[in-house]
Formats: structure tokens, C-alpha cells, sequence
């Protein structure tokens, strides 16, 4: 099914809605949150309907005042000391073998929430037995004692999100800083973590700024392994404003580009995210071909031959940014 107002490649087919509402029900029954909710992430009903989800730890309210995400922000409750084990728990009656962590920004306490993140790594394989973790975390305002302490629990994947690019970051990201997202990357990396980051893109930025940003991963003393690129969708009327849908062949391109510069794995589509499809992009990263990506996440059907496809220019604000076709 095709859409008159946006373009083909973010038509993304709906499944039954029934079959996420156990995931939900056990999201509510362990008082626990998903980013996938909380981000407004378009890929929601899809994973829920697969049993996965990504969990987002540390409450449902953010220190920081990102105007790209839909997380909530303001001065968090105290931490639930029994969100590791709920989270270990959902996990386990999930079935997962790959369990992705997120957390919201704890500026609030000395440790920005660290010593909760190893909590629910150590709930997890505790609860999970060879169960694989990766963790998606804030930049601990740079505090080195804090990257070491996750590193300490032995994380498969350490995350931490650019988000955007060097030239838009302050603008997206006013509370964070780009050296200092990229150091502690590299923190992680010297410590032997296999490391991951990614970005929106449609904000805008140039080609050439996203290239630019592949150069800093790659920098020796950052090292980034994993990168993850993916359209921009506003979650709500008051966010930053998306600039345009990204043509399926610029995200071609960035592949390639990430494979030159020697990413391990690139993941680049209108429906990546950072979390999503994540055990097969760590596979991929590490030469296994056997997970198969759900859907077509990096709508590799609608590149051109000769790759000369062009982005569209974002709607009207005012207009729902995502067509969704719902099964006949």
C-alpha cells in the first residue's frame, strides 16, 4: 500500500495490535518502561508482536532537555531498587537471548545511575544463563569511574548514542557535548567492550557531515565497531522539526562509506534504530550470517539502479510523520 504524502519507503505495515498487548500487560504487571514506548518508536508494534523490547531503565523521566526525543523530562523519583530483577524477570518470561538495556539521563545522582546498570546486568545473567546484554547508556557526564564501572560487569555491547552529527549537535543535543559522547566510546573501547553508536538522520545534515561523524567513530583512539543510522521521525508538534525523508540510496551510500572506513557493521535505514534488530547487527559485526533482519528496515527494495534516488522534503508539521498500512 503507498502513501500520496509520504514516500513508499516509510509505508510500514501494521501488525495485529492483539499480539504486542501481552508484552504491554507484562511491561504494567513488573512496573517496568520500554524506550520503545516512551520514544514513540515506530518499530513498536512489530517488536512487541515478536516478544522483544527494549527496556528503559532508571525511571521514565530524563535530567536532560533533548528536543528530539519524546522521553519526559524533569527531576526523576529515586531509583526502584527492584527494576533489575523485574527487568531480568520480564526478560526471562520473554524468552529473549538478547536483552537491550537503555537508560534515561541521571544527572541527579554522583554515579548517573551506573551501579543501577550493572545491578540489572548482573539481575540478568543471574536470571538468563548465556543470555547476551547490551547496554545503550548516557555519556555519565564523562566520568570515567562510571563507564568503568559497566565495563566492570561485562556488557557484550556498550552503546552510547551520537545521535547527530558535530555541526547540528549542540542544537540537538544541548546538554551533551560531541568529544566528550566520542570519549567515552573510546573509555569503553580501551577496555576491550565491543563499542556502538548511531544517529538520526533527516535533521539537517549534509552527507558530507555524516561521513565527517564515521571519520570521529573510527578515530584510533575511539574505535567505534557499530553504527547505526536511522530516520528521524518527530514524536510529537513541539520537537525539533524533521528536515526531510532520507532516499534509501544515501543510506546505500553510507554503508559503503562505514565499510571503507572499517566499521565492522553499518546498519542504515528509514526504520534502523539503535536497539532494533540489535542481536543481528552484532552478529553481522562479528561475521555471523545467520539472523535474518525482520521487515526490510533498510528498505534496500526501493533503492534505484543507479542510485541517483533523492531525499523528500519533510510534511507539514502538521501532519502525522509516518504512514502506517494496516493488514486487509
Amino acid at each position: 500500500m503507498s502513501s500520496r504524502r509520504f514516500p513508499a519507503w516509510l509505508v510500514k505495515r501494521l501488525p495485529n495490535p492483539s499480539l504486542a498487548h501481552e508484552v504491554k500487560a507484562l511491561m504494567r504487571e513488573k512496573r517496568l518502561h520500554t524506550v520503545c514506548e516512551e520514544a514513540h518508536c515506530p518499530n513498536l508494534f512489530e517488536c512487541f508482536s515478536r516478544s522483544t523490547a527494549t527496556f528503559m531503565i532508571g525511571g521514565d523521566v530524563c535530567t536532560r532537555t533533548c528536543g528530539y526525543c519524546a522521553v519526559q523530562k524533569g527531576t526523576p523519583l529515586p531509583l526502584d531498587p527492584g527494576e533489575p530483577r523485574h527487568v531480568a524477570e520480564a526478560a526471562r518470561r520473554m524468552k529473549l537471548r538478547h536483552v537491550v538495556v537503555t537508560m534515561v539521563n541521571r544527572d541527579d545522582l554522583p554515579d548517573g545511575a551506573a551501579g543501577h546498570v550493572v545491578e540489572t546486568i548482573e539481575a540478568l545473567r543471574e536470571h538468563i544463563p548465556g543470555v547476551s546484554v547490551e547496554v545503550l547508556v548516557s555519556d555519565f557526564m564523562g566520568d570515567f569511574h562510571a563507564v568503568e564501572k559497566v565495563v566492570k560487569a561485562r556488557p557484550d555491547v556498550f552503546n552510547h548514542n551520537m545521535e547527530t552529527v558535530r555541526r547540528l549537535f549542540k542544537s540537538i543535543r544541548p546538554n551533551g557535548s560531541y568529544e566528550r559522547s566520542l570519549c567515552v566510546l573510546g573509555m569503553a573501547r580501551e577496555m576491550g567492550m565491543t563499542t556502538k553508536s548511531g544517529i538520526m538522520v533527516g535533521m539537517g545534515e549534509a552527507e558530507a557531515d555524516v561521513v565527517s561523524l564515521m571519520g570521529d567513530l573510527r578515530r584510533p583512539e575511539v574505535d567505534c565497531q557499530i553504527m547505526t543510522i536511522g530516520q528521524y521521525l518527530a514524536p510529537r508538534a513541539k520537537a525539533i522539526p524533521m528536515k526531510e525523508y532520507i532516499h534509501p540510496d544515501v543510506y546505500d551510500r553510507y554503508r559503503e562509506a562505514g565499510r571503507a572506513r572499517g566499521f565492522a557493521h553499518v546498519f542504515a535505514g528509514p526504520f534502523v534504530r539503535s536497539s532494533y534488530n540489535a542481536e543481528e547487527a552484532l552478529h553481522a559485526a562479528q561475521g555471523c550470517h545467520g539472523g535474518e533482519l525482520h521487515g526490510d528496515p533498510e528498505a534496500r527494495r526501493f533503492m534505484t539502479p543507479d542510485g541517483t534516488g533523492r531525499n523528500v522534503p519533510a510534511p507539514s508539521p502538521r501532519r502525522i510523520p509516518l504512514a502506517i498500512a494496516r493488514r486487509g
